[in-house]
């Protein structure tokens, strides 16, 4: 769950307005890889080239009617705006500090996960390439493969992280993973009872570290040092997905 600002929509009274209308019944939400969302659209279409049909590069994204939106943030202001919201029950203090955690979220696992995936070159060499090249002839998954690996690079000097150390960012990780555990507590959710954006964006997160297949466990070893993390995600994949049985995390 990104900004709360809609920073790739050409007309956002365009967008406000077709958001008020009742929700088709082909909405689709496309994804580049299956997996697990706390969406209730029924159509999931799974596309390798899905961030490049999305109108900001990023996945996910929805196509409702003649409007497609993309990222997590902008989807929840638009479904807000169609009376759905997972935090109708915070008050403003507590939208806020939502907000805050979510902005430490994105900006430290997201960007961790963007880090281990492209610039550790072990993680690169054996496993990134291959799996992000794989839905394409030779040598458009090549070129594909390092367009890619260049702009995360460049994003990671933007922000100043093109000169850390993979145990800076295992470290930054960590840190972010103890704000995570100290304020879920001992709650089922972050705010108690009912989930809201935030516990989808951090499941998101959390999931996707502890069930991806890397060169070595040192990031997922990070999220299960927390043990409370590991029950929320394993509470949310038992409670909210289809297989009810035994999940990934079981």
């Amino acid at each position: 769950i990104i900004n709360i600002l809609l920073p790739h929509v050409p007309d956002y009274h365009c967008l406000v307005s077709a958001a008020t209308e009742p929700w088709p019944e082909n909405a689709t939400l496309y994804q580049q890889l299956r997996g697990k969302f706390l969406f209730t659209i029924k159509n999931v279409v799974c596309r390798a080239n899905a961030e490049y049909m999305s109108p900001s590069g990023k996945v996910p994204f929805i196509h409702v009617g003649n409007q497609v939106v993309s990222e997590l943030g902008p989807i929840v202001q638009f479904v807000k705006a169609k009376g759905h919201s997972l935090s109708d029950g915070l008050d403003e203090v507590q939208k806020a500090e939502m907000k805050a955690y979510m902005e430490l979220v994105n900006n430290m696992l997201l960007t961790a996960e963007l880090y281990l995936q492209w610039c550790d070159e072990a993680t690169v060499g054996e496993i990134t390439h291959a799996r992000y090249g794989s839905p394409y002839p030779w040598p458009l998954n090549h070129i594909l493969a390092y367009q890619k690996q260049w702009e995360v690079k460049r994003k990671m000097k933007a922000i100043g992280w093109g000169n850390k150390t993979l145990d800076q960012v295992l470290e930054d990780v960590d840190q972010c993973c103890q704000a995570l555990s100290q304020r879920l507590g001992t709650q089922p959710y972050f705010f108690n009872k009912q989930p809201t954006e935030l516990d989808a964006l951090v499941f998101g997160h959390l999931y996707t570290i502890l069930t991806t297949q890397l060169t070595s466990d040192e990031l997922s070893e990070k999220v299960k040092h927390y043990t409370n993390l590991l029950a929320f995600c394993r509470r949310i994949e038992q409670h909210y997905f289809e297989d009810r049985g035994k999940g990934r995390l079981s």
